[in-house]
């Protein structure tokens, strides 16, 4: 009895250094700083988007998200050779897709652009495209095409006039901005990026609308999915044309601003957003804009001369190599209205487009630096 119990007694010594040994080494061993997969925060991930067997960075939302906004300049020194354009923040975007990307284009033949999508498309990314039936017979399209990537004509009379790009279900790129050397070195744009697995969801439903269902203009089913969302502290609504009627809400908020409203509008042929700034100049708010000189001077039913009879600060664009593209209206310095959307009848009623209102004075000071840009070119008539 007494030599077990003297056995059992070691035992336990034994047991109890190796405890103490194993939680010295615990206490002495760091922590590791990598996180495994299932300990990242995943946050709200798009609508749809595929299960990945390993952690991909751009297949979850940041928990803010975020929101920038990238203005095109025509006047350039590099613009001359095409080089050093907001082509190359796309570029770099999709360079990164890893998972898929969706392109709605009016236009489409910046080189860059082309191959940065076929190199997506030999990696193994989904690339789709639709886009405006009279644009597709374009070289860099027809070698997309010959590439493998399926592109999509809307086959009707009305514009699809869409120039958005969705990657990963993530990230969305929009704007006034068409994926063409003229619209990324010639033109006045602006470019908007913005990452939001909600705002990826409105535009991948959009463009599914189109690539799937064959739904353009009218036929489009109303109803966006994430209407009004915060990004990064920043309220952002966003209309698809026709089915979301923007030119009501347009008009909200031209009725409702208290100090000013500036505008780059590219075609302006609309009496009633036209009245409504009227109305605001006549109550004290302080409305000027430019519009672009070709459309004013070969559009029917143009506002300009309605703009300038009742002596308001409005001119002709002073771009000389390309146009004045801008849908774009500033609101109190805190309101930013921007997109495909021009302001007309065919813009509302039977073309493809897209729209956000962004309410930030930050964003909103940018765009006034662009207003000052293209106003200190502007023209008198």
């Amino acid at each position: 009895m007494k030599k077990r119990y003297i056995v059992r007694s070691q035992l336990i010594a034994i047991l109890l250094i190796l405890a103490l040994v194993s939680f010295a080494c615990a206490q002495l061993t760091p922590a590791s700083t990598t996180p495994s997969p299932t300990m990242l925060p995943a946050g709200p991930v798009a609508t749809g988007i595929v299960p990945l067997t390993v952690p991909i960075a751009t297949a979850t939302e940041p928990p803010a998200g975020s929101l920038q906004i990238y203005f095109t300049d025509p006047t350039s020194l590099r613009a001359i050779n095409y080089i050093g354009g907001l082509d190359q923040d796309l570029v770099a975007a999709l360079d990164q897709a890893r998972l898929s990307v969706d392109v709605a284009a009016y236009s489409l033949n910046m080189w860059s652009i082309r191959d940065a999508l076929i190199d997506a498309h030999k990696r193994g990314v989904q690339v789709r495209m639709v886009m405006e039936s009279d644009n597709m017979d374009i070289k860099e399209v027809q070698q997309m095409k010959a590439a493998g990537i399926p592109v999509i004509g809307d086959q009707r009379q009305g514009l699809m006039h869409n120039k958005f790009i969705v990657i990963d279900r993530l990230d969305v790129w929009t704007g006034s901005m068409n994926f063409t050397n003229g619209g990324v070195y010639r033109d006045n744009n602006d470019l908007i990026h913005i990452r939001s697995g909600a705002v990826a969801e409105d535009y991948s439903n959009e463009f599914q609308q189109m690539y799937i269902n064959n739904l353009f203009g009218p036929d489009k089913k109303t109803g966006t999915p994430n209407s009004k969302v915060t990004i990064a502290g920043v309220p952002v609504e966003i209309y698809f044309s026709p089915e979301d009627k923007p030119a009501s809400r347009i008009l909200e908020l031209i009725i409702a601003a208290q100090k000013s409203v500036f505008f780059l509008a590219y075609s302006f042929t609309s009496d009633l957003m036209a009245s409504a700034m009227l109305e605001r100049a006549n109550a004290g708010v302080e409305v000027a804009g430019i519009m672009d000189d070709g459309q004013v001077k070969n559009n029917q039913g143009t506002e300009f001369d309605t703009f300038r009879n009742a002596n308001l600060d409005v001119r002709l664009d002073g771009n000389l190599h390309g146009l004045m593209h801008h849908k774009l209206i500033i609101i109190d310095q805190k309101i930013v209205i921007t997109g495909s959307y021009n302001f007309t009848a065919a813009a509302e009623t039977t073309n493809d487009e897209n729209m956000l209102v962004i309410f930030s004075p930050q964003v909103a000071a940018k765009c006034m630096e662009e207003f000052q840009s293209v106003y200190h070119q502007a023209q008198l008539p």
